[in-house]
């Protein structure tokens, strides 16, 4: 019996201060709940705001820039999520680390600040990588202006290789930023680099040997012919009507004929007498 009494006593003594003890610690956890609260609102209204922003900043470059054959440069909706959700997780941290300075968890609190402190610094390297995308699509667009005269399947093999070379380098500097050990990822940009840049040099040399051919034959085409002259290329037999910057235009018997200049150092250009009725 006095077992029973002593076991009883035992529980209820426990029960007691248990219930003390919650009875102390209760408006820290409410406190506590609605801090979380306030700072889930906060991250979700932020978040909302942070995307919005993207989205105007996504329609001044379309104001400001419109691409080839009126395409207009975006922003990945990827990099809009990722923004957002970032500025939302940073928020929660925040108030995840007053609320464990609240309920007197050092140790969890501590970790906490030492993850916010680094916050920024991660935050610089992620901006560093969005920013080198946008640049990135930007060149390629710029490129593939510029590259007009090439074939549409070269420049588009140009424009990518550019596209390319300002990303990995965005992505080198982003994870420096960020704290990562970036020699073997320096050694790889740079062989990265040097064979896209022989590559570009390489296309555009093989892209730009036909054309640069005929802008020296049609230098030589003006200083040599006229137009309204009767000249026979090949088995085009005609009247010079222009000589363009890259051909010479003829009229023939068939109809007009375009020739490409670079045929004055490829074949003979026989220069005729006028007719009898042009004469």
């Amino acid at each position: 019996m006095d077992t029973f009494e002593s076991l009883r006593a035992s529980l209820a003594n426990a029960f007691s201060q248990l219930g003390t003890q919650l009875a102390e610690y209760a408006p820290k956890l409410l406190g506590a709940a609605l801090l979380l609260l306030v700072g889930w609102l906060i991250a979700r209204l932020l978040r909302g705001l942070a995307v919005k922003l993207m989205h105007v900043l996504e329609l001044v470059l379309h104001r400001l820039w419109r691409g080839p054959a009126g395409k207009t440069s975006a922003l990945p909706s990827a990099s809009v999520e990722i923004v957002g959700t970032i500025l939302f997780w940073v928020v929660i941290v925040f108030f995840a680390a007053a609320t464990a300075n609240v309920l007197g968890l050092d140790a969890f609190s501590s970790w906490l600040k030492d993850l916010m402190a680094y916050l920024p610094t991660l935050f610089a390297g992620l901006v560093i990588i969005l920013a080198g995308v946008l640049l990135s699509g930007f060149a390629r667009d710029l490129t593939v202006a510029a590259l007009a005269a090439l074939p549409e399947i070269q420049r588009l093999q140009i424009s990518r290789l550019v596209q390319g070379a300002i990303l990995v380098t965005a992505v080198v500097m982003g994870a420096d930023q960020i704290g990562i050990e970036i020699t073997f990822l320096v050694v790889l940009a740079a062989v990265t680099t040097s064979a896209i840049i022989g590559g570009v040099a390489l296309a555009v040399s093989l892209g730009a040997r036909t054309y640069v051919a005929n802008l020296i034959g049609a230098h030589y085409l003006r200083h040599a012919f006229e137009p309204g002259q009767r000249v026979r290329i090949g088995a085009l037999e005609g009247t010079i009507l222009e000589l363009t910057a890259v051909s010479v235009v003829l009229e023939t018997e068939q109809g007009r004929a375009s020739v490409p200049a670079k045929v004055y150092n490829e074949d003979t250009i026989l220069l005729l007498a006028p007719k009898a009725t042009d004469a």
